[in-house]
């Protein structure tokens, strides 16, 4: 647990960061005074009123440096720029040549535009180092033994264990993990493949599909790979301790019926949840029977290994050919991330998946993964930067909106407009975070 909220914790900094850097280097340059720099807020958000202290705070030139004691987010203050927390007595005055606000249209486009310039930037680079450093894994089919295991909602589609998935819309698929993406985020319409029994199938998808693949999607995997399995460990503290069960034993059967992968034993042992089982088990060449309790959970409490592995392509990159595929990943997921927003409004129930800090929690792996926390990292930062960009007041986007509606007019926005527009979308960034944060509620 600490290591996931370590990893979530140090990734958010970085990124909290180089997104106020982008603000403050932009109007450092434009000779805007910045009044603090500070990564966390020195008072209780969104309150700037209350509570204010620093943990750490130093005085450079006419910049405050500090760490607030409130974790969440980060902020610069420069001079004149009109936003919630702004002395509301200001704006009657003259703008001074120092603020924000006496500055040319362009130049306090940019200024906004800096932590979302930052996030887009960094995420590209991350990607082309991470691709540079350990390349790109994929899992095609013909990597699969023994073909796909599948969750309910891909069971309800018609897709059944030991299928093999061959294309979807006619385009042949190079990575079983981008199934359950390209059918939600890219509209698939047909998952075409062969049964286990060598029947070709046809499956038709449509937005009531995607639906529940949405809602289970937290919980199960859409289709990953059908294993054989092995007791890898055994946790101490689980019925299984307690059982004959040892590491390197195969479950081949439960009370006599026979399982030989571990989708089959996972749904022998929801049956039988909260009770005894007799487990009967694969050990070297001789074959032992033991009782186990099942929690009510429908587990034992091992850990279990793969017997055959399933390998998955390694495709290393050139500084060159990586910087090209890191520009292509990066555009992807901002691609990716207007996808989502279509699909929230469009597929039935589908903001439901919205999450927040523990659907990033989970994503983290529970031991400290370089790779993995870098790739989580660079996705996060595009993330942020496709959300800092839409046009909601008190975003960066807002602020944007504002702006180019000066550029294309000629007629600026009111400061007065703004600070209102500003109120009004703290409420609505908050609400949207209290909702995005509950998911756990809801599911």
């Amino acid at each position: 647990m600490f290591i996931k909220i370590a990893q979530l914790f140090l990734s958010l900094t970085i990124l909290v960061t180089l997104h106020e850097f982008g603000h403050f280097w932009f109007a450092k340059k434009f000779k805007c005074r910045v009044d603090k720099f500070y990564l966390f807020f020195d008072f209780l958000f969104p309150f700037a009123n209350i509570m204010n202290f620093a943990l750490i705070k130093k005085k450079i030139g006419d910049t405050e440096y500090g760490i607030g004691w409130f974790p969440f987010g980060g902020y610069v203050q420069i001079a004149g720029m009109v936003d919630e927390q702004m002395d509301k007595s200001i704006i009657d005055k003259p703008a001074e040549p120092w603020e924000l606000r006496s500055k040319p249209a362009w130049q306090r486009l940019l200024v906004m535009m800096g932590g979302i310039i930052v996030n887009l930037v960094l995420g590209i680079l991350i990607f082309w180092m991470a691709l540079f450093v350990w390349g790109k894994n994929t899992l095609p089919i013909t990597n699969l033994p023994h073909g796909v295991a599948v969750d309910s909602s891909a069971y309800e589609m018609g897709l059944r264990n030991g299928d093999y998935i061959t294309s979807l819309d006619g385009k042949p698929i190079k990575d079983l993990k981008r199934v359950p993406i390209e059918i939600i985020m890219n509209g698939v319409t047909t998952i075409e493949g062969v049964h286990a029994n060598g029947q070709k199938f046809s499956l038709p998808v449509n937005d009531e599909h995607r639906s529940k693949i949405l809602k289970r999607i937290k919980k199960s995997k859409f289709v990953e790979p059908r294993l054989i399995v092995k007791v890898r460990g055994i946790d101490s503290t689980s019925y299984a301790a307690n059982s004959d069960l040892k590491k390197e034993d195969r479950i081949i059967a439960v009370n006599t019926v026979p399982v030989k992968f571990f989708d089959e034993l996972k749904t022998q042992l929801v049956k039988n949840k909260n009770t005894k089982v007799q487990l009967t088990l694969l050990r070297g060449i001789d074959t032992v029977k033991t009782n186990c309790q099942v929690t009510d959970l429908g587990t034992l409490g091992f850990l279990p290994g793969m017997v055959t592995t399933i390998k998955e392509d390694e495709q290393k990159f050139g500084i060159g050919q990586a910087f090209v595929q890191g520009i292509k990943d990066g555009m992807e997921q901002i691609v990716m991330q207007a996808k989502q927003f279509v699909v929230i409004f469009t597929v039935k129930d589908a903001y439901k998946a919205v999450g927040g800090f523990k659907t990033m929690y989970d994503q983290m792996n529970p031991e400290w993964d370089w790779q993995g926390f870098w790739l989580f990292t660079g996705f996060l930062s595009l993330a942020l930067a496709f959300m800092n960009f839409l046009p909601i007041p008190m975003l960066d986007g807002g602020y944007i909106m504002f702006i180019l509606w000066e550029m294309v007019t000629g007629k600026k926005v009111s400061d007065k407009v703004i600070y209102y527009a500003n109120n009004v979308g703290l409420f609505i960034v908050l609400g949207l975070m209290i909702f995005a944060n509950t998911d756990w509620l809801r599911n």
